[in-house]
């Protein structure tokens, strides 16, 4: 009976959401915490479900708002593909904004991340995937200058290393990932246009060749709701 009260604000504030129109912005949190009875801690807290369910986007400096029916990316992990190869099987529509293309000396974590010497050049590209122009994922390739330079990327170039590379005939083999839920950083809540501190989950990994040399390594952030991962197992030994 404890979580009655909490359980209440969460069925009022679903029912909020439900008659606010698409795109809306709802009223601002301490109107809605005076409105609803509770702390404005309280209200951010109920909200984040709702977050997490793709239903309403917190942006700084403007507000909550209500959002549309979310485009779903559902995928099994099984197999590594660029988030346009799967979108397009999908048929759902992504595109790339705040592609950032630059070279860098690295620092002690990518140059670990890579098994490289730190300072050595290094070329980093950052871009946010957008679906129906709502920001979903913001990825960070950090590749050896001696595996991907920059004039070698096309004119037209749409940020996905992984598959210019396949493109390009590189003999990659496998990926190690770390999966993990985080908490946006201020810079990554920026790029995806959420609160700091808001929950995203997290991929960082490694992409091999056949001789084993790490060729990028790849930093993800997913907002929840948008993308549904699943991975399938084998039992025991069938």
């Amino acid at each position: 009976m404890a979580n009655f009260p909490f359980q209440r604000l969460q069925a009022d504030l679903a029912a909020l959401i439900q008659r606010t129109p698409a795109g809306s912005r709802l009223i601002s949190e301490p109107e809605l915490a005076k409105q609803l009875g509770v702390s404005r801690a309280t209200l951010r807290e109920a909200m984040r479900t709702f977050e997490t369910q793709g239903l309403i986007r917190r942006r700084q400096g403007a507000g909550t708002f209500v959002v549309g029916k979310v485009p779903v990316i559902d995928a099994g992990l099984e197999v590594l593909e660029s988030i346009e190869t799967m979108a397009d099987r999908l048929n759902l529509a992504v595109t790339v904004s705040d592609l950032n293309l630059e070279q860098i000396d690295a620092p002690e974590e990518y140059a670990r991340g890579l098994g490289v010497e730190v300072g050595t050049c290094l070329t980093r590209i950052r871009r946010v995937m957008r679906a129906d122009t709502r920001p979903v994922a913001y990825l960070i390739d950090t590749l050896p200058e001696d595996v991907l330079k920059l004039r070698d990327l096309p004119e037209g170039f749409n940020g996905s290393v992984l598959d210019f590379m396949l493109a390009r005939g590189d003999d990659l083999r496998i990926s190690r990932a770390a999966i993990s839920a985080t908490n946006a950083t201020a810079d990554v809540a920026k790029a995806l246009e959420i609160q700091r501190g808001d929950v995203l989950l997290k991929f960082a990994s490694q992409l091999y060749t056949a001789d084993g040399k790490i060729v990028d390594h790849t930093v993800s952030y997913f907002i929840p709701g948008y993308f549904n991962f699943h991975v399938v197992r084998r039992i025991g030994n069938s």
